[in-house]
């Protein structure tokens, strides 16, 4: 299994933000964001299912999943390829919403109606071809906030 890197890592606690891709019943794709994905080792991602009826019975069903996380700025970021476990009682699922009550979540006893456990398996690199043209992430950074929000970065 791949390990995942301090400069992953960060990442992912930079971001929280990642999108997931499952497959439906029918084989078709369901991508869901998912505000609450964070690392919980060097192979494992974890996610609290909210609003994610969709992703959680896919995953039920067909236990592979992609995480996209992205630094939507500098336009790189990591695929995370694995497989998920759904987990809605018991002890580990008690403990993980603690977890992420420890971490911030606003009444995540209320909030929380499952917890999925992605085990990695394969991660590639993001990279935008806009760096075909923007030589480096700082110019990058640059050009996407004058572009979200009409000023230079400083």
């Amino acid at each position: 299994m791949p390990e995942l890197t301090s400069d992953m890592k960060q990442l992912i606690e930079r971001q929280r933000l990642g999108f997931v891709a499952t497959v439906c019943p029918d084989g078709t794709p369901n991508l869901s964001p998912k505000g609450t994905v964070c690392f919980l080792d060097d192979d494992t991602l974890i996610f609290a299912d909210i609003r994610s009826p969709g992703t959680v019975a896919n995953l039920r069903v067909n236990p592979n999943i992609e995480v996209n996380v992205v630094d939507h700025l500098i336009r790189k970021g990591y695929r995370f390829k694995g497989t998920a476990q759904v987990l809605d009682e018991g002890l580990d699922f008690a403990r993980y919403v603690e977890w992420f009550s420890a971490r911030g979540m606003r009444d995540a006893p209320a909030r929380i109606r499952a917890i999925v456990i992605v085990t990695v398996t394969q991660v590639r690199p993001l990279v935008s071809p806009g760096y075909e043209t923007i030589p480096d992430e700082e110019s990058m950074r640059a050009y996407w906030i004058k572009h979200y929000f009409g000023c230079e970065s400083g």
